[in-house]
C-alpha cells in the first residue's frame, strides 16, 4: 500500500490531462451487473482493511454508481468471528453495494455468501486478486487463478447459493509467464459469475510499473457479461481512454480515492473542477471521520485515520516533524486538532 500510495500522491495535484470534445460523458450513463442497476460506470473498488461502511458511504457521497466492501474471510463468517460480523455492515443509504470474501473452500464460501445475501447486499464479490502471502498461502485470493477449476466450483457454488449476482475481482493471472486470464475469466463465467473485475498485473508484480490494458481488452473480448477495468485509473481521461481502448463496461478506482473522494466526481460527470480548498478538505475529514468512529468505535478509528491523514494533506506544505505529532495525537479530536492547526498555518 504505502509504496503504491507514494506513486499516487507523487501524481497528486498537477493539472489534470484535458479531455477531448464528446457529446455524452460514457461514464455518466446507467449500466447492469445481473439484475442489479448501477447509475454510472464508476465503481468504488475493494480495499483491504479501508473500505468499511463509513468510507464507501463518503465514495457513494462524491459519485460512485457502487461501492464494494473490504474483504471479509469466508471462515471468519461461518464461524462467527465477532471481527469478521463487525465488517458485515450494509447501510440502508448504501445501495447498490456488493460485499467481498476470500476463501477457498466452495461449501464455506456459499454458507458465507448466504451470510452476505442476508445481510441485505446487492452483490457478493469473489477475491481472486489479493497477493499476499498468507492469503495466498490458503489456496485464496489471487491462487485461485492457479487453478481456474478451482475457482469456477467456487463459483458454481456461491452462484447456486444465493439469488444476487456473483462477481469476481481477478488479476491477470499469478505470473506473468503462466497467466492465462481469457481462460480463467470464461471459466468463471460459464460457472456463474455476472461479471468480471480485472487488474492487469499478475500477483508475483504486486503494482510495478503501469496497468497494461491491452490485456484487460483480452478478457472483454473473451466473456459476455460486463468487465470492470482496475488498475492505474485516477483521472477522467485515463479513464476514458481505457473505456474506449479495451470496451469495458465500467472502472474501478481504489488508491486514486484515498484523501480525495472528489475523484469519483470527475470521473462519473467529466467534470474536472478545482481542487478542494483546505476549508473543504477539513470538512470532508472531519465527516469522514465521524462515520470511521461510528463504525469502528473512536478505540480503533483513532490508527485506522492516521493511514487517511498524509493521504488529504498531500497536496499541503506539511513539514515531517508536523506529520508526526499529528500522526502519534491521542485522539481523533486531538488528530483533527492538529489538521486544523497545520492547513490553518498553509493557507
Amino acid at each position: 500500500m504505502r509504496k503504491r500510495m507514494r506513486a499516487v500522491l507523487a501524481n497528486r495535484g498537477r493539472e489534470a490531462a484535458p479531455l477531448p470534445d464528446t457529446d455524452s460523458w460514457p461514464l455518466g450513463s446507467p449500466f447492469r451487473i445481473g439484475g442489479v442497476e448501477i447509475a454510472n460506470r464508476v465503481i468504488q473498488a475493494p480495499l483491504a482493511g479501508i473500505a468499511n461502511w463509513a468510507y464507501r458511504t463518503q465514495s457513494r457521497r462524491h459519485g460512485a454508481g457502487a461501492t464494494v466492501s473490504e474483504m471479509l474471510a469466508s471462515q471468519g463468517l461461518i464461524h462467527d468471528s465477532r471481527k469478521t460480523r463487525d465488517m458485515l455492515v450494509v447501510k440502508p443509504d448504501e445501495h447498490p453495494v456488493g460485499v467481498q470474501l476470500f476463501g477457498a473452500d466452495p461449501e464455506a464460501m456459499a454458507r458465507a455468501a448466504r451470510e452476505v445475501e442476508q445481510a441485505g447486499a446487492d452483490f457478493v464479490d469473489i477475491n481472486m486478486g489479493c497477493p499476499v502471502k498468507k492469503i495466498c498461502r490458503t489456496g485464496a485470493g489471487a491462487a485461485l487463478l492457479a487453478d481456474p477449476g478451482g475457482g469456477a466450483r467456487v463459483v458454481e457454488a456461491m452462484t447456486a447459493a444465493v439469488d444476487i449476482p456473483v462477481t469476481v475481482k481477478m488479476r491477470r493471472g499469478t505470473t506473468p509467464a503462466t497467466a492465462q486470464p481469457t481462460i480463467a475469466a470464461r471459466r468463471f463465467v460459464d460457472a456463474g459469475a455476472a461479471a468480471i473485475c480485472f487488474h492487469p498485473r499478475a500477483a508475483a508484480e504486486e503494482y510495478d510499473g503501469l496497468a497494461d490494458h491491452t490485456i484487460t481488452r483480452e478478457v472483454v473480448d473473451a466473456v459476455e457479461v460486463p468487465v470492470i477495468a482496475s488498475g492505474d485509473i485516477n483521472d477522467p481521461a485515463t479513464a476514458l481512454e481505457v473505456m474506449r481502448s479495451t470496451g469495458c463496461q465500467a472502472v474501478a478506482v481504489g488508491r486514486g480515492a484515498l484523501g480525495n473522494p472528489w475523484l469519483f466526481t470527475a470521473l462519473a460527470t467529466g467534470e474536472i473542477g478545482d481542487p478542494p480548498g483546505p476549508a473543504e478538505v477539513i470538512s470532508e475529514l472531519e465527516r469522514f471521520a465521524a462515520d470511521a468512529c461510528e463504525a469502528l468505535g473512536e478505540a480503533r478509528a483513532c490508527p485506522y485515520l492516521r493511514k487517511f491523514y498524509p493521504w488529504y494533506l498531500a497536496p499541503l506544505p506539511v513539514s515531517k516533524a508536523e506529520l508526526q505529532a499529528m500522526l502519534t495525537a491521542p485522539t481523533v479530536d486531538d488528530a483533527l486538532g492538529a489538521v486544523r492547526d497545520l492547513v490553518a498555518s498553509a493557507a
